[in-house]
């Protein structure tokens, strides 16, 4: 992703099932025990699900890469270069040769294609990953 450091991995694991490992289920806090063997299998969790991730966009990118051929856009190169450089393209982007509303036609395209996804859930201004 181009990222400087490291993408936290212990933030979305801490509400983790196996994280309940005090008395009563409940989670261990820092001055227990069990606490730093919470941390180690959160880590280990977190790394695990960052592999899945990255194998998931990996495949929707080679995915993005072969419908290329089937965008009939002049700027398409360039808008899947911004796709799988950014965590997300903005669905009004406008680059040289692409105005807004192509840029919308070209984005429900990929969608159509199953080459990108919406993220933001939104109709009125949309933002679009892999």
């Amino acid at each position: 992703m181009g990222w400087r450091r490291a993408v936290p991995i212990l933030a979305p694991q801490i509400h983790a099932p196996l994280l309940r490992s005090g008395p009563e289920g409940r989670r261990a806090r820092p001055d227990s025990d069990a606490f730093e063997r919470a941390v180690f299998i959160a880590a280990a969790l977190g790394a695990a699900e960052a592999c899945r991730l990255a194998a998931d966009m990996a495949a929707q990118a080679q995915r993005l890469g072969a419908v290329v051929p089937k965008l009939r856009s002049t700027a398409a190169g360039e808008v899947v270069d911004r796709l799988v450089g950014d965590d997300a393209v903005s669905g009004t982007l406008t680059i040289r040769n692409l105005s807004r509303w192509g840029s919308r036609r070209l984005f429900d395209r990929l969608v159509e294609l199953d080459a990108v996804r919406e993220l933001s859930g939104r109709t009125a201004f949309r933002v679009y990953g892999i």
